[in-house]
Order: C-alpha cells, then sequence, then structure tokens
C-alpha cells in the first residue's frame, strides 16, 4: 500500500512509501522550503508509520496572512518551520495550545516559549559573505564588523538585503538595533548605507551576487554562504562582531485541532537524534544541545559553537517593532 505526502495549494510534493493502514492523519501548515519538507516528512512517516501528514508549504508573510484569515475557523492541526518574528503575533500566538515536547525541556530558554506553546527546533542566521579573491584583488581589509564596513575602501563593494522585502535583512538590523541600541543601530547603518551598492529583495542573492564576482561582501545568509564554499567559490562567511541576527523556526499545536494527539506524536519526532541528523543536511543554526555545524559550514568559517555567535535579540519586541524599523527603514534608506 502506498502513501503520498500532499503539499497543498501553491507547492505539491508527492513520493510514495510502503506502509500500513493509517491511524492518524494531520495538517501542518509550513514555511520549509521543499526539499526539506520531503525529507523531513518522509523519515517521520517511517518512524511514525500509522501517521499520515498533509503539508501546506507557504512563504512566511502569507503562512502568517492564511494563519490570521482563518482564526475564526481554522484548518491546520499544527503549525511548523514557521519564523518566531511572524508566529509572535497574538493573533497567532493565541491561537496555540500549551504542549511540552519530549526533548523540549533540554532546550535553552531562546528556543522555547515559557509557557510551552512553541519550540523551534531549528533557525537561520546572517552573515557577511565575502569574496575572498575579489578581497584580495581589491586591497580591502577582512571586515569583521560592522563598523569595518564604514571604510570608505568599501564604497560600491556592498550589497545587502533589504529589510523591508527579506526576512535576511530583517533579522540582521534587528539585531544591530538591539545590540547597539536603536540611537547607536540607526547611526551604524547610516554609516554603512554610504558604501551599499545595492538592497535586493531577496536573503540569499547577496551571497549568490559577492560569489559570483559582482561584489565584495553580501550582508545575507550563513547556509548560503556555506553552501557557495562547498561549490567551490572563493567566499568566506564572516559573523560580525557586534552579533549576528538569527530568526528562529517555531512548532506549536493548533487548539482547534480535532487531531491532537497525533500532532503531538508528530511534535515529540522533531527533536529525535533521527530528525536532528536531517536537520544537520539543511541547517546551521539547530536548537538540540551539543550538536556542531556541518563540515562544510565550518570550512565557509561557521564556528563550532554557534551560539556563542548569537546577537541578543528580545523576539517578542522584534514582532512589536516591525511595522515601525520597515516605516523607519524607508524613510532613511529607500532607493
Amino acid at each position: 500500500m502506498k502513501n503520498s505526502v500532499k503539499l497543498l495549494g501553491a507547492s505539491v510534493l508527492s513520493m510514495a512509501v510502503a506502509l500500513p493502514a493509517f491511524a492518524g492523519e494531520i495538517t501542518v501548515y509550513t514555511a520549509y522550503e521543499e526539499d526539506e519538507i520531503a525529507s523531513y516528512v518522509a523519515a517521520a512517516e517511517k518512524a511514525i508509520p500509522d501517521l499520515k501528514i498533509n503539508v501546506l508549504r507557504l512563504s512566511t508573510g502569507t503562512l502568517a496572512a492564511r494563519l490570521i484569515a482563518e482564526a475564526g475557523n481554522p484548518q491546520a492541526d499544527m503549525l511548523w518551520g514557521q519564523a518566531i518574528t511572524a508566529t509572535m503575533d497574538p493573533q497567532i500566538l493565541d491561537q496555540l495550545e500549551p504542549y511540552e515536547a519530549e526533548g523540549a525541556d533540554a532546550l535553552d530558554e531562546r528556543y522555547r516559549d515559557p509557557e510551552n506553546r512553541w519550540f523551534a527546533p531549528t533557525g537561520y542566521m546572517g552573515t557577511f559573505c565575502v569574496n575572498t579573491a575579489r578581497l584580495e584583488q581589491k586591497g580591502l581589509p577582512m571586515p569583521a564588523s560592522w563598523k569595518d564596513l564604514e571604510d570608505p575602501a568599501f564604497k560600491g563593494e556592498i550589497i545587502m538585503a533589504n529589510p523591508t522585502s527579506s526576512g535576511t535583512g530583517y533579522l540582521h538590523v534587528i539585531a544591530l538595533l538591539h545590540e547597539l541600541g536603536e540611537e547607536e543601530g540607526w547611526a551604524q547603518l547610516e554609516r554603512v548605507d554610504a558604501n551599499i551598492a545595492q538592497y535586493t529583495s531577496s536573503g540569499s542573492k547577496p551571497c549568490k551576487s559577492v560569489r559570483s564576482g559582482e561584489y565584495t561582501v553580501g550582508i545575507s545568509l550563513a547556509i548560503t554562504a556555506a553552501q557557495s564554499v562547498e561549490q567551490g567559490y572563493p567566499v568566506k562567511a564572516v559573523f560580525p562582531e557586534e552579533g549576528s541576527g538569527y530568526e528562529l523556526e517555531a512548532a506549536g499545536l493548533m487548539k482547534a485541532s480535532d487531531n491532537k494527539e497525533d500532532v503531538k506524536r508528530f511534535m515529540d519526532w522533531l527533536l529525535t537524534d533521527e530528525a536532528i541528523a536531517l536537520y544537520e543536511d539543511y541547517k546551521i543554526l539547530i536548537a538540540a544541545p551539543g550538536t556542531t555545524p556541518a563540515q562544510s559550514a565550518i570550512d565557509a568559517g561557521v564556528p563550532e559553537d554557534v551560539q556563542s555567535i548569537l546577537a541578543d535579540i528580545d523576539f517578542p519586541k522584534s514582532a512589536e517593532q516591525q511595522d515601525e524599523v520597515k516605516t523607519t527603514w524607508k524613510e532613511k534608506f529607500g532607493r
């Protein structure tokens, strides 16, 4: 007998695996990428063979809007892999029911809600993606901080994700504002803006433009830098001394679910050794204690202790500030 994992709506993905008759079925909303979903769900259904997991994959913003729109008649049993900044919206957070998944008590407090409404098995983080060949060709110093990017020698050599349209851009900006304070944080961004050649709508594009030799520094995603090194590009990931911005990918049980026990089985699986091993294929930031980045990430410049370089971000405050920060950004840097 064959089972298919369904990506409903905007994105459809299917696979067939031999399973016994289903005892349970759940619908999960997620913002994870499709290749991740396929890997995680196939492994989870193999580990829980009487559970069928139907998945709707949407972008972070679209997913948040759908959850809010469906608040009066929720269709999902579970939220999974959604940016915590979006999840902190009370219109979404209030739809989640407390449940302490197996293994969640071992997570650092930054990776779980004190009321157990969510926990984050994974996340993603920002970095300066530096083309070492172009850096040497231009005679530029290796930057170690946002302050280093003020150097007039970098004028026209930096490309950055725009925080008004890119979650990656936003995590960089909010990290700087929370670490330096708003006054100095904005002042620092203004000083670096003088050297920015372009702001992009994509979080990965700055690193991809840098690795192709168009620019020297891309304020971008760490995973893209690691993938670029693995593919042979002359790239190094530099994590700013002020602290690296990051986002968490939350999982939570929907209050309105009619399949709560089945959801709990899947949530318990998310922190198993098997799941954690799979995360290492796609993630640099993994919440489980004792995990280290893949060798390709370390080769790119990611430290073994990723936690040590993370900025001190107040996520509830970050969620509240989004509209204000984006408005201020447009006023200061809109081009």
